[in-house]
């Protein structure tokens, strides 16, 4: 027996061997598993009073500087290749369909809204759903039923699932961008909106649309005709244009 290991008491070098021991089944459990796994999950392999939160800690400084981390996704903690090396393991890239810019938007407002009904939806963006919107979200599985709203008919209400947040690499809903980061992300107008802009924004569109018109006149030196007839003026003397020509 060496020096070093005569000068650690046996009681110390059960410890070691018994907290080795259990990173090795950690480490085992999280590489097996297909999903991420929850503290609970985790702790149903260990005995009672075990340093869960610390074996974790501790696996994953391990795993910080190779070839795949210990992260903490969807509520759960699982085994991801390292993100730098993405790239280098890219070897072919499956071509998807797209989302529609409908069901981009519909996913958007059930992510920071939920628990909402398709009414709500519809009233948020202005627009009624297309037919397979929600449907091609929940085939996605981004989305899933929630609970009957309770008002008069008890619409079915939708919110995200797990699977939203393991494709998007957030541990929680309340990992969700902000406001300011999706406006410095260039996600969104950088001017302050409210509920009120789209009233306003017709009549200044209209105002816009007008001094561009009288630019391209005077620059062109052309008389323009009305965008609208006024007071049916214009549709009168298309009339009495077509009875002459007759």
């Amino acid at each position: 027996m060496s020096d070093t290991e005569q000068d650690i008491p046996t009681e110390d070098a059960a410890a070691i061997e018994a907290r080795a021991q259990a990173l090795r089944l950690l480490e085992a459990l999280l590489f097996a598993s297909p999903n991420p796994m929850t503290d609970e999950a985790l702790a149903v392999h260990f005995p009672a009073g075990t340093d869960l939160p610390s074996l974790l800690a501790e696996l994953a400084n391990f795993y910080a500087g190779r070839g795949v981390n210990l992260t903490r996704v969807a509520g759960g903690w699982t085994f991801r290749t390292a993100a730098d090396l993405g790239p280098r393991l890219r070897l072919e890239r499956t071509v998807s369909r797209r989302l529609s810019r409908a069901a981009v938007e519909t996913l958007a407002i059930i992510a920071y809204h939920q628990p909402v009904t398709r009414a709500e939806i519809e009233e948020i963006r202005g627009v009624a759903l297309g037919k397979g919107t929600l449907d091609a979200l929940m085939e996605s599985g981004w989305i899933k039923p929630g609970r009957r709203k309770q008002t008069p008919g008890r619409p079915v209400t939708w919110v995200t699932t797990e699977a939203f947040l393991e494709h998007f690499g957030l541990d929680s809903l309340a990992d969700l961008p902000g406001l300011e980061e999706l406006k410095a992300a260039g996600l969104l107008d950088a001017r302050p909106t409210s509920l009120g802009d789209s009233a306003e924004e017709a009549p200044r569109e209209e105002a816009e649309d007008e001094a561009e018109r009288a630019e391209v006149e005077a620059e062109l030196g052309l008389d323009l005709p009305e965008s609208e007839d006024k007071d049916g003026e214009g549709e009168k003397s298309r009339v009495e244009g077509a009875e002459d020509g007759g």
